[in-house]
């Protein structure tokens, strides 16, 4: 079985939400865990759930924390030690592009390997 390229530990580094960015001191003690099919996001609460992974696409679900229940698309890029992940917060689209600009209910972290 191939490893998941993405297993590791990454801390943001960049986000922004609806084209504004979110300063650092609001995400920098935030961190996601990532392993095979599951991720853990861990801020002032933990989030964990299953991830599926097709082409550059991710379906995200929440199976425990505040996002219990709840499903996300999103898209990625790896770059050697950085992950960007633009996520659709409404669940009902994958973004098209790394941009948030007009898009209220998008999420843009970069994150580097820890």
């Amino acid at each position: 079985m191939q490893t998941n390229k993405l297993n590791g530990t990454w801390i943001p580094v960049q986000q922004e939400m609806g084209g504004n960015p979110i300063p650092r001191s609001s995400f920098e003690k935030q961190k996601l865990i990532i392993q095979d099919s599951t991720y853990e996001f861990t801020a002032e609460s933990v989030d964990k759930g299953a991830v599926q992974y097709k082409d550059n696409k991710m379906d995200i679900y929440g199976r425990e924390g505040v996002n219990t229940g709840r499903h996300f698309n999103a898209i990625f890029k790896h770059e050697g030690n950085q992950l960007t992940i633009c996520y659709n917060l409404k669940g009902d689209a994958y973004p098209e592009a790394f941009e948030t600009q007009g898009h209220p209910l998008y999420f843009l972290c970069v994150f580097r390997r820890n």
